[in-house]
């Protein structure tokens, strides 16, 4: 199944002519569709902001010529009704608005070999600080490669700092991994990350809502930050400033209802100071590893961690009373049962068969007649192996 060809090169030519996710334009195609919209603002008698806006870059636009260019550079047009498109992103026409950009993309611009909608059916968002500290880099790419074993998509905007740790987190654990730019999905931002970009291609998917060719601009970045939340389950941001565009992915996270983790950092970190803020005011549940991110975004029950504790000692085995013997139990100097029952509070027989458990069990050392906790550097003179110890009836 796909869209109809008429809508589809509408699409095409709104792509070109319109501004990444501007919703004077993404509600009303997604209203009326792209045919009525762009009989619309051809139309050289249409007023309004946006007629004008677009009427000078309406007239340049072939829309066949441009899938055709499009195609020779690897790139594949996505609109809805197509197999390949995702229904989350669908859910961006109920969000509200964020700094004036929303909506649903009218298409998205593909590279790679990866079917976008099977890609991101498991995906998990993760983000954060440019400018990332070595902690969170490390993070961020435990994260990554855990949601990769398990056959998770990771889905990251190809920026320096987390974004490019959680991408080879997922490369290096042989996972799925989607790259969400500001720009052309033909261009490489930053530049620095032109093999990293090529690479996910090769491999994985490259998506964007800017039409081919198209520079980065800041609010396409925060255009392309509702795409990354909408193309997955969660977000979990790993390190953020109190200025972050990762806080900005975060909220719209938040608008589209999907869960919002956030990693935590020293507390004197100001580069997790962003993150400490979304969980003190509970808009993100903490996580510490990819397994509790997993625990997250899975179905209830389906991936559920165990509580963590310390492994269990020997003392943990040991009922209620004979941990009173236990403490009633000398440290240096030993003492005779009679006189650790009398500390214990417990009877002579009930103390002596305490005792006898705590000595099969190592805990404590029988010697002329006294007990004392066992210590393996200082020995009680005349000491009682615990693997011998005597009888309950010769228990003094």
């Amino acid at each position: 199944m796909s869209a109809d060809e008429d809508e589809r090169l509408a699409r095409v030519v709104l792509s070109r002519i319109g501004e990444p996710g501007d919703p004077r334009l993404t509600d009303l195609v997604h209203e009326l569709g792209a045919v009525t919209v762009l009989g619309a603002l051809q139309d050289q008698a249409a007023a309004g902001d946006l007629a004008t806006d677009l009427r000078d870059r309406l007239a340049s636009v072939d829309p066949a010529r441009e899938l055709q260019t499009a195609a020779g550079r690897g790139l594949r047009f996505v609109v809805p009704g197509d197999d390949e498109w995702p229904a989350g992103l669908d859910a961006l026409a109920l969000a509200p608005h964020l700094h004036e950009r929303g909506g649903v993309p009218v298409g998205l611009w593909c590279r790679g070999p990866l079917r976008l909608a099977e890609t991101v059916e498991r995906s998990v968002a993760v983000v954060g600080s440019r400018s990332a500290t070595t902690y969170g880099a490390a993070v961020a790419t435990d994260v990554a490669a855990v949601l990769a074993r398990e056959d998770w998509t990771v889905v990251s905007g190809a920026a320096f700092g987390i974004d490019q740790a959680a991408h080879r987190g997922s490369l290096a654990a042989r996972g799925p991994t989607v790259a969400v730019l500001a720009c052309g999905a033909d261009r490489a931002y930053p530049t620095a990350h032109r093999a990293l970009i090529d690479y996910v291609a090769d491999v994985g998917l490259v998506v964007s809502e800017a039409a081919p060719g198209a520079a980065p601009t800041r609010i396409r970045f925060l255009a392309r930050n509702r795409l990354i939340a909408a193309l997955a389950r969660g977000t979990v941001v790993v390190e953020a400033a109190v200025r972050s565009g990762a806080l900005n992915t975060a909220s719209w996270t938040q608008g589209l209802g999907r869960v919002v983790m956030g990693v935590p950092g020293p507390v004197t970190s100001a580069p997790s100071a962003g993150v400490h803020q979304l969980v003190r005011a509970r808009d993100a549940l903490l996580v510490t590893c990819g397994e509790e991110v997993l625990e997250a975004v899975s179905p209830v029950g389906s991936f559920a961690l165990a509580d963590p504790r310390a492994p269990e000692s020997a003392r943990d085995r040991l009922t209620a009373r004979e941990r009173q013997v236990l403490d009633a139990v000398p440290l240096v100097r030993g003492a005779d049962a009679r006189s650790v029952g009398r500390t214990a509070g417990l009877s002579l027989t009930r103390t002596q068969e305490a005792l006898l458990v705590l000595h099969r069990a190592g805990l404590v050392e029988h010697g002329l007649g006294r007990w004392r906790v066992r210590d393996g550097d200082h020995a009680l003179p005349g000491l009682d192996a615990p693997a011998g110890p005597p009888a309950p009836s010769s228990l003094p």
